[in-house]
């Protein structure tokens, strides 16, 4: 019972509940953290969400360069004739793709839009990388005028682009995309030629008796997120045989090897029950396994006066994932009939689709108020899967509060969801510090922008 006092104390149900804790797990002692944290990329949180609402995504200007600068130093350290092709499906918020190609990364693209965005971007065509499965006649028009780098996915792409090349009078310098079993990871055969079936060697032929083909890079992408830097040793050395046989069999020279993506972030992928730092191996061990083996597969060019193959690596996840907090606010609490804690968040699985598949790492911004315990973190969407941590430790919550989310640069952006609510301010800190908005919250009138009502249906009632 509760007094018209706004000072007296409120009267709540009595509640039972299992008290786990400091309790034992096969990881040892659980240590709820309770540390509050107030700044992000050393600009105040509270501030931020002042001036530019909730949830919020906040990009770190400096962090992108300095990510993407130790990736290429890796690697030309170790080889030194290596390009970075930036991932635009990873992240093509203007801003972000801008800062890589002003760090000298390439535009590596999979999709007629994604083209266009990096020409319009000033991107020359000779610095874009074109993959994908999907390439309409009309953008390998401009793709083969602009002499974009394209890699040909399957045969009737072959014939398609064949056909471009030929009513241009050109000859399209081209690549091809291949795939095969590593062994260390499920092979991605969907995409391009596979090479045990004879597939690849095939289409190889019929690109090197093509009057307006030529063939010059090989690429293949053997997966995401992996954590075993042999792969990559054991898919350098697939690419390698075949390239001695293809430039044994056929009168060609192959320019470039494109091993594609897939380096981790620090992120947390569920099932995986040790931390990030100790799971995922740094840059400069993939880098180390993959020019070691480069150097030791294509030593037989030196016999032969070639040169040695550039190495392009298309990596996004591992330059782009720790770039980025999402800020949220916490709209509602409630106590589930498990007697678990739960928190009704303003971002959700529309915002954060990468929470499907990792345990992001969440840290308050806000006064601890009593012990942690075993909470469910919801999002805001009417579906229930909109589950952003289906198993935290955190103290009492209250709305207002606010929660930081990370990493998040990574397939967020780009896979998020114009469903049920509107998309936020994307912001950047620049590396003076200064803060400005990279992309826009929406409102209804984004989102009726592309509408079109027939006459007959412009009143809602007759």
């Amino acid at each position: 019972m509760s007094s018209k006092n706004s000072n007296s104390m409120v009267w709540e149900p009595p509640l039972l509940q299992p008290h786990r804790i400091g309790e034992i797990n096969k990881f040892g002692r659980a240590r709820p953290k309770e540390k509050r944290v107030n700044q992000v990329f050393d600009v105040d949180i509270e501030l931020l969400k002042a001036q530019y609402g909730s949830p919020l995504f906040v990009t770190s200007e400096s962090r992108l360069r300095q990510n993407v600068r130790q990736l290429k130093r890796a690697f030309e350290v170790r080889y030194g004739n290596v390009s970075h092709g930036w991932s635009y499906k990873t992240n093509y918020i203007s801003a972000v793709c801008n800062i890589m190609h002003q760090e000298g990364s390439l535009a590596e693209v999979v999709s007629a839009f994604e083209y266009e965005k990096a020409r319009q971007l000033g991107v020359p065509g000779d610095k874009i990388i074109f993959n994908g499965p999907n390439k309409p006649r009309r953008i390998l028009e401009r793709a083969i005028a602009d002499g974009a780098q394209i890699n040909i996915d399957h045969l009737d792409e072959l014939h398609l682009i064949e056909s471009v090349a030929q009513a241009q009078g050109r000859v399209a310098t081209v690549g091809l995309r291949l795939n095969f079993d590593t062994g260390f990871s499920e092979p991605w055969s969907r995409f391009g030629f596979n090479i045990e079936t004879g597939q690849a060697h095939q289409a190889a032929k019929e690109v090197v008796i093509s009057e307006h083909l030529r063939l010059k890079g090989l690429h293949s992408h053997i997966g995401t997120f992996i954590l075993e830097p042999r792969a990559y040793c054991e898919q350098v050395k697939i690419m390698c045989k075949f390239m001695r046989d293809l430039e044994g069999r056929e009168e060609v020279c192959i320019d470039t090897i494109d091993l594609g993506g897939g380096l981790p972030s620090h992120n947390a992928l569920q099932g995986i029950y040790l931390p990030p730092e100790q799971v995922v191996p740094s840059i400069g061990e993939y880098a180390e396994a993959i020019c070691n083996t480069l150097v030791e597969e294509t030593m037989y060019r030196t016999r032969t006066n070639r040169p040695m193959p550039k190495l392009i690596i298309e990596s996004g996840r591992a330059v782009a994932d720790d770039a980025q907090v999402l800020l949220t606010s916490v709209v509602g609490t409630k106590r589930l009939p498990d007697s678990r804690q739960a928190a009704i968040l303003d971002a959700g699985t529309n915002l954060l689709f990468t929470a499907y598949w990792y345990n992001h790492k969440v840290e308050l911004a806000a006064p601890c108020r009593g012990l942690a315990e075993e909470t469910v973190l919801y999002g805001p969407l009417c579906m229930n899967i909109d589950v952003v941590r289906n198993s935290i430790q955190l103290p009492p919550l209250q709305v207002g509060d606010t929660m930081v989310l990370s990493p998040t640069g990574a397939y967020n952006n780009t896979q998020w969801m114009q469903f049920i609510e509107y998309r936020p301010n994307v912001v950047l800190v620049h590396e003076s510090g200064e803060v400005s908005v990279i992309r826009e919250a929406e409102n209804l009138e984004v989102m009726s922008a592309q509408d079109r009502l027939p006459e007959h249906l412009a009143s809602p009632f007759l």
